[in-house]
């Protein structure tokens, strides 16, 4: 039995938009939909943009056809939601998988427990201690940045979780980071200008970089820039951030 058209298209909207919310690039969304389409017979067009996206499900006949304009969600960035949901659609063009299968498959995935937020904060700590070792930094600049990232990090967690503007969510967890970072002037090491450049790089945006560029290649010129846009506004909010911090310890640098 076919699967109805309004069916398959509001799980194709949501389907989408999800992916669109956890951060994958744009022509794999409308790769992803238009194969979840292609499993029950349908033609599946999508337009995407910043905050929306619009789905047409063209049916057998010119009159039979669904269409929806579906808000993006603002989701944290996920690699494993994007892996997973790309095989979902596979599996569901390969194996012929009923739609009730592929709407209980899809929920378990994004309703999945993520990791602990502790554990989160520990591994952006060691992480950032990592670069701070990349770059040079000693044992003593390690441990501030450790400290300091999981200070500065675990303030972007409350903020986030009480919904706050993520602009500010950006520039006060900079200034945090590298302020907590600045104690490393107080101690006995020689790479403190290390520890404070590396204590904010767990905000650099790279995923919304990364999007933008591969979006303006692959022709989604819209979508591109205003990924591009929007992170290099993330990056000023860092930049503010640490600026702040640098105008408070400027003397102890000279």
């Amino acid at each position: 039995m076919k699967e109805s058209l309004t069916d398959v298209g509001t799980f194709v909207a949501e389907y989408a938009a999800h992916m669109m919310g956890c951060g994958v690039h744009t022509s794999r969304v409308i790769r992803c939909a238009k194969r979840i389409g292609e499993a029950y017979g349908y033609g599946v067009r999508v337009s995407v943009f910043q905050k929306s996206l619009i789905i047409n499900v063209q049916g057998d006949s010119p009159q039979e056809r669904y269409n929806e304009v579906t808000e993006i969600p603002a989701l944290p960035i996920s690699f494993a939601h994007n892996a997973e949901l790309s095989a979902l659609s596979w599996d569901a063009h390969d194996d012929r998988l009923p739609l009730a299968e592929v709407r209980e498959r899809y929920r378990c995935i994004v309703e999945a427990p993520p990791l602990p937020p502790w554990l989160v904060l520990v591994l952006a700590g060691v992480a950032n201690a990592s670069f701070c070792a990349l770059f040079g930094g000693d044992w003593w600049a390690r441990g501030v940045v450790l400290a300091a990232t999981a200070a500065g990090f675990f303030l972007k967690q409350r903020m986030t979780a009480a919904h706050v503007n993520h602009y500010i969510v950006f520039a006060l967890s900079a200034f945090v980071a590298s302020l907590c970072a600045s104690a490393s002037l107080l101690l006995p090491t020689a790479t403190a200008e290390v520890a404070l450049t590396t204590s904010v790089l767990f905000l650099v945006p790279g995923v919304p970089l990364i999007n933008g560029v591969v979006d303006i290649l692959e022709g989604h010129m819209l979508n591109g820039f205003a990924r591009l846009a929007n992170a290099a506004l993330l990056i000023v909010c860092i930049a503010v951030g640490l600026s702040f911090t640098l105008m408070l310890v400027k003397d102890s640098l000279l």
